[in-house]
C-alpha cells in the first residue's frame, strides 16, 4: 500500500529537473511535519540521483505555502509549558536544509506565500513569482519571531531597512514589489510561471556543469561570512581544482566546436566538498 504521506509533496522528473510540488491545494499547502519530511527527503533524493540537474519547487493549487498550519499552531499555543514551536518540534534538518543540497533549487511561486512559506521560498536559489502573488512574513503578527533563518538570510537580499519593514510589520506585499526589493528574481504572468521556470531550468540541465554549479552554490552560501580576502582564496583553490576536471577540457571544446558540451553528472568530490 502506498505511504499517504507521499502526496503531500509530488515528485516528478522531466529530462534532468526535478519538479517538487507542494500538494495540499486545499489549505494552500499550509505546511505541517509531514510535509516538511517529505520535501526534505525529496531534495535529500534529487542531491543523490545522477540524473537530476536542476530542482524546481512550486505550489498545487493557488498558493504556495500559506506558512504554518493552523492546527499546528493552536496545538502548539495550547502548550503552557513555555516550550517553543522550534523547541516542540524540532526538526533533524534545519530550515535552510534547501542551500545544502549541491544543486540548484528554483522557486516557482505560484500564489500566497507566507512565515515559514517565505522561508522556504528564499532558501531557494533562484526564485520566479507569478504576477500578483501576496507575500508576508507574518511571524510579528502572530506573536513570534523572526524564526527559521529568515533573519539572517533576508537582510541580505534586500538589507537590513527593508528587511525591518517587512518583518516588524508583517504586511502583505505583492511579487511586484519583492522584485523591486531583490527578494525575487522575475515576476511572470501566472500563466505562464512554470513554463518559465522550467525553461530557465532546462537550460541549466542542457548547458551547465553540475559540478560548477554545485561549487558556485556552496561558494555563495559559505563566503557571505568570509573576508574578500579569504574567499578570494578559498576561490582560488578550487579554480585550481577545477581546471584539473573533464568539465573544464569539455566546456573549452564544446564552444570551439559549436556544439552543446556533455558535462558530467554530480558526483562527490572537489565541487561538493566530500
Amino acid at each position: 500500500m502506498a505511504d499517504p504521506s507521499s502526496d503531500v509533496v509530488t515528485f516528478e522528473h522531466r529530462d534532468g529537473i526535478a519538479v517538487l510540488t507542494l500538494n495540499r491545494p486545499e489549505r494552500l499547502n499550509a505546511w505541517t511535519g509531514e510535509l516538511e519530511n517529505r520535501y526534505f527527503d525529496l531534495l535529500d533524493r534529487c542531491a543523490e540521483d545522477p540524473e537530476v540537474k536542476v530542482i524546481v519547487v512550486t505550489g498545487a493549487g493557488r498558493g504556495f505555502c500559506a506558512g504554518a498550519d493552523m492546527d499546528m499552531l493552536q496545538g502548539i499555543g495550547s502548550d503552557r509549558s513555555g516550550a517553543s514551536a522550534s523547541a516542540t518540534a524540532r526538526p533533524a534538518r534545519p530550515q535552510w536544509h534547501t542551500t545544502t543540497i549541491p544543486k540548484p533549487v528554483l522557486a516557482a511561486i505560484n500564489g500566497a506565500c507566507a512565515g515559514i512559506g517565505l522561508v522556504q521560498a528564499l532558501m531557494a536559489d533562484v526564485r520566479f513569482a507569478a504576477a500578483g502573488a501576496k507575500f508576508t512574513t507574518a511571524f510579528a503578527r502572530r506573536g513570534l519571531v523572526a524564526e527559521h533563518g529568515v533573519s539572517w538570510v533576508l537582510p541580505r537580499l534586500v538589507g537590513p531597512a527593508a528587511a525591518l519593514d517587512l518583518l516588524m510589520s508583517g504586511r502583505v506585499f505583492l511579487a511586484e514589489e519583492a522584485a523591486s526589493l531583490g527578494l525575487v528574481n522575475a515576476v511572470v504572468p501566472p500563466e505562464h510561471l512554470l513554463d518559465h521556470t522550467l525553461a530557465y531550468a532546462a537550460d541549466m540541465a542542457a548547458n551547465c556543469s553540475p559540478s560548477s554549479m554545485a561549487a558556485m552554490k556552496r561558494q555563495v552560501w559559505r563566503h557571505l561570512e568570509l573576508p574578500l580576502a579569504e574567499a578570494t582564496d578559498a576561490s582560488n583553490v578550487l579554480m585550481g581544482a577545477s581546471l584539473r576536471q573533464d568539465d573544464f577540457r569539455e566546456g573549452v571544446r564544446s564552444f570551439v566546436e559549436k556544439r552543446p558540451p556533455r558535462f558530467a553528472p554530480l558526483t562527490r568530490g572537489w565541487a561538493t566538498g566530500d
